[in-house]
């Protein structure tokens, strides 16, 4: 039964099957990957074109890309592409074009009255990018576009209040392909912009070394400690959340390396598995990049980018911290220790030899905080990566040669991510024309009769359910737009319902049964998929908790922040994921008495929920909790040494 759960998530995450070509196959997709790279730097440093233009030529870019890399079914040659491809992909590469040179005609000269051609070439489009969006992240979006799509035809068969008059073909096409609302809205123009060049910046950083700077950095912090490689995994996926933001390509990445580590010294395989699977599934909703999602985020809520990059501060340092601590009282349980010190690189080495890689991160940061836009802070993270290549003593240097091949890597990085925004345009599009997000939240309080803890609920269950299997962008889009509307009309912050949504579709990584990144993780240990899935569920339990506090006091997103304030709640917080860990693992010094696993449990409720009240009544519980724990098992050694 698990091998073939496994195979079947395999199967679904498609976009890990991409086509190996040699030769001039190669050769003349490379050129296609460096002159979409190209033109996006173009586009979006001096080029002055029509935002829809641009849209529609990054879309042809994808489509023509999709069909050339990724072959259609798992009979398909995976070392070329045939006839068939290469006529999609000259297909989808017109639908961009045409855009370009018939949109003015359309809007300027024939008054936005469609005529056949056009609804022809709408048709086409909205065909090719539910084929490429098949093959590049599997069957779940296309057939939920299709849903919509659907939804926005036949509305008077619909009960209820999903029930609307329906619109036209003529109508759905010409929304869809020939305006701003469907495939070439918001969805994509972020993909145009902020997420190609964020993915291009990662790439040059990952050419540079960054990648193994990371892994040593954490080695040297955290090798020798008790349980180290589980912490080292923690680490290092943290680290690597800056420049992915997919926890699959975390585990795949990270855990290749960490998942031996920790197997080697004593952790049992689920539980290797599972600690990477929560640590990259974290990468996710950690700044400043969030998997691309922050740059739609912010896009949706008009807000600039730093308000979004400062909100996920605070619960990524607790979700992180909560994963930290019950690995090490799992390791403290089992008696395990560190790496040799031999084998473990020098901190000193490695900061002097790769220490400056950090500066591109830095600048990026730096630039946010200081008011400029995400483009400038992506091209100043290109430029000190390239710059700093040639500095750093241990980094990779980034001549003409990397350059290229750095092009060619972030637009190849950037076709998945990028499908996944042009397919989600039909889900945005058809819910502007509909309002079927009004509905869901109409019913989302009903069902709650208004109260938001249930509210919340619900819509917790709602997003995981909706997110399973999808990409951060993908699933951001698609709780946004049926999810969030519902905590908004119950009077929730938007910046803390978007934030909500988003954190619990990110969770849908690490809860089964499509729980991606623990069944990539358990192919790599060696375990059971669901057994690995359970207990990741479990080492992320305050990942569950977070988001309902920061509905409640958006402190914690930096909503009304002041340092005392500020300070006050991340350390009652870090108390809480504490006290919530040893309850977790049923653990300190011992094992744990049934009402002392009970008041470490409410003791951190109450000290993650900002407020003075609960704050204290949480750290009088923690303090006599502990109080009686030392206590009793002082007096239990005692009795034993005494029998002894």
């Amino acid at each position: 039964m698990a091998i073939k759960l496994t195979k079947k998530i395999k199967d679904k995450e498609s976009s890990d099957v991409k086509r190996q070509l040699t030769g001039y196959r190669a050769k003349i997709v490379s050129f296609i990957l460096i002159a979409f790279s190209l033109f996006e730097i173009w586009y979006n440093s001096f080029g002055i074109i029509p935002g829809i233009f641009k849209n529609a030529v990054h879309l042809g870019f994808l489509l023509a890309l999709t069909f050339l890399l990724f072959p259609a079914g798992k009979k398909s040659p995976k070392d070329r592409f045939s006839w068939w491809d290469i006529t999609l992909a000259i297909l989808g590469a017109s639908v961009g074009l045409y855009i370009v040179l018939f949109y003015n005609d359309l809007h300027m000269v024939r008054g936005s009255v469609p005529n056949t051609r056009d609804l022809f070439f709408a048709a086409m489009a909205c065909v090719l990018v539910l084929a490429a969006a098949r093959r590049t992240i599997g069957l779940l979006i296309p057939i939920l576009s299709i849903i919509f799509l659907a939804y926005a035809k036949f509305g008077p068969y619909f009960p209820g209040l999903f029930g609307h008059a329906g619109l036209s073909w003529h109508r759905i096409l010409y929304r869809m392909y020939l305006t701003y609302e469907g495939l070439f809205g918001i969805t994509l123009t972020v993909s145009a912009t902020y997420i190609f060049i964020f993915v291009l910046f990662g790439a040059f950083l990952k050419i540079s070394g960054a990648a193994s700077f990371f892994n040593d950095i954490a080695l040297a912090a955290a090798g020798r400690r008790r349980g180290g490689p589980a912490q080292v995994a923690v680490l290092s996926s943290a680290l690597m959340g800056t420049l992915s933001g997919s926890a699959v390509a975390n585990v795949a990445t990270t855990g290749a390396f960490t998942i031996p580590l920790m197997k080697r010294i004593g952790y049992k395989p689920y539980f290797a598995g599972a600690v990477e699977a929560a640590a990259s599934t974290g990468g996710m909703i950690m700044p400043p990049i969030m998997g691309a999602a922050a740059f739609i985020m912010c896009s949706f809520l008009g807000v600039p980018y730093l308000t979004v990059m400062a909100a996920a501060v605070i619960p990524a340092l607790l979700y992180y911290a909560g994963i930290f601590m019950m690995v090490d009282i799992e390791a403290k349980k089992l008696g395990l220790s560190g790496l040799p010190k031999e084998e473990l690189p020098d901190v000193k080495k490695v900061l002097k030899e790769k220490g400056l890689l950090v500066v591109p991160i830095l600048v990026i940061i730096y630039t946010l905080i200081a008011g400029k836009t995400p483009l400038f802070a992506g091209f100043s993270g290109i430029v000190s990566t390239i710059f700093v290549s040639w500095l750093a003593k241990g980094a990779n240097r980034i001549g003409f040669k990397e350059c290229f091949q750095a092009l060619e890597d972030g637009a190849r990085g950037a076709i998945v991510v990028g499908m996944a925004c042009a397919v989600c345009g039909f889900i945005v599009g058809v819910a502007a024309m509909t309002g079927v997000g009004s509905v869901l939240a109409h019913n989302i309080m009903q069902f709650s009769g208004g109260i938001i803890f249930v509210a919340l609920l619900l819509v917790m269950v709602t997003c995981i359910v909706l997110s399973m299997g999808l990409p951060s962008t993908a699933l951001y889009i698609i709780v946004a737009v049926t999810a969030a509307p519902a905590l908004e009309q119950l009077g929730v912050l938007p910046l803390a319902a978007h934030f909500f949504v988003f954190w619990f579709g990110a969770m849908s990584n690490v809860t089964p049964p499509v729980a991606l990144a623990s069944y990539t993780a358990a192919g790599i240990a060696g375990s059971d998929p669901m057994e690995t899935g359970w207990q990741g569920l479990k080492l992320t339990l305050a990942g569950f908790i977070v988001p309902f506090i920061f509905i409640y006091n958006p402190i914690m997103l930096m909503q009304d922040f002041n340092i005392f304030d500020g300070i006050l709640v991340i350390i009652t917080a870090l108390l809480g994921v504490f006290s919530l860990a040893i309850a977790v693992e049923n653990y300190f010094s011992r094992k744990l008495y049934i009402f002392e696993r009970l008041a470490f449990f409410s003791g951190s409720l109450m000290l993650i929920k900002p407020g003075l009240f609960t704050d204290l009544a949480g750290l009088t519980i923690l303090v006599l909790t502990f109080i009686f724990h030392i206590i009793s098992t002082r007096s239990k050694n005692n009795k034993v040494s005494e029998v002894i």
